[in-house]
């Protein structure tokens, strides 16, 4: 049984528990073990903080980072936001001794340090990569029958140094887990379009913001639902969608046997 630091964010607990849920539920069938990371923080935001105050920003994450260390776990996300902040916050003190040094000197006086920088997931990634499609494919009990629309997102795919064997062009691993679920991902024009969210569109410029999730959903055709790894682009994308948007963990947790009800998910049509 694998064991990871379970980083939450800020959006799932405070706007949709209901994919916390999911994750967990899944979780569980899959013999892996989400943590609780006590005392964590916002990750922070890569696209805000980072362009503002990105030593602050480093420093907050390793922070985060530091938590999981002493608990001795690698962290795995839901929030493609999150994965982005963590994941090279991580790579960048790995790769930088000396910026590592720097960081952790700020951050003894309050009672943490990083004496092994732990790596970091996106949960999608790490089903892939390391729990293996193969596995997850045996663990399926309820094959579906959805035609998926699916939305990778932005920091899932960039910046591709530090991502595990992902295309930020035409990446499949994402929709190959949707298909393991018994799915159909579908092709559609503006699948490998931002939704409009990030880097502070939507606190700055929210009619642009909102036309590019309009013209994203409005190129999806035949499809019974959008599906997406991030919190952010899914509370994005269903205020224009006029079909349902699903976390990917609440799409696999239906094809692992989880009743809609058990994580506060109405059925779709």
């Amino acid at each position: 049984m694998s064991e990871l630091a379970f980083f939450l964010g800020c959006i799932i607990p405070n706007r949709m528990p209901e994919i916390e849920k999911a994750a967990r539920l899944s979780a569980e069938r899959l013999g892996i073990t989400l943590s609780d990371m006590g005392g964590a923080s916002c990750c922070p935001a890569p696209g805000v903080m980072k362009s503002f105050d990105q030593t602050l920003w480093l420093k907050l994450a390793a922070r985060n980072l530091s938590i999981a260390e002493a608990m001795g776990c690698d962290i795995v996300t839901l929030c493609n936001g999150c994965y982005g902040t963590l994941k090279d916050a991580s790579m960048e003190l790995r790769e930088d001794p000396a910026l590592c040094a720097s960081v952790c000197e700020a951050l003894r006086p309050k009672g943490y340090d990083l004496a092994v920088v732990p790596d970091v997931y996106h949960f999608v990634e790490y089903l892939y990569h390391t729990y293996g499609v193969d596995a997850l494919r045996e663990r399926v009990t309820t094959p579906l029958s959805y035609k998926v629309a699916v939305h990778y997102g932005c920091h899932l795919l960039k910046p591709t140094k530090y991502r595990q064997g992902a295309s930020s062009e035409r990446p499949t691993f994402f929709d190959e887990l949707v298909e393991v679920t018994g799915a159909t991902s579908i092709p559609y024009a503006e699948k490998a379009s931002c939704c409009g969210a990030g880097g502070g569109v939507r606190s700055g410029l929210k009619d642009i913001s909102l036309a590019m999730a309009q013209k994203k959903v409005d190129s999806i055709k035949g499809a019974d639902c959008i599906v997406t790894p991030c919190p952010f682009c899914h509370m994005q994308l269903e205020q224009v969608a006029d079909i349902p948007v699903l976390h990917y963990v609440q799409l696999l947790a239906l094809s692992l046997g989880v009743q809609p009800g058990e994580m506060g998910l109405e059925v779709l049509p």
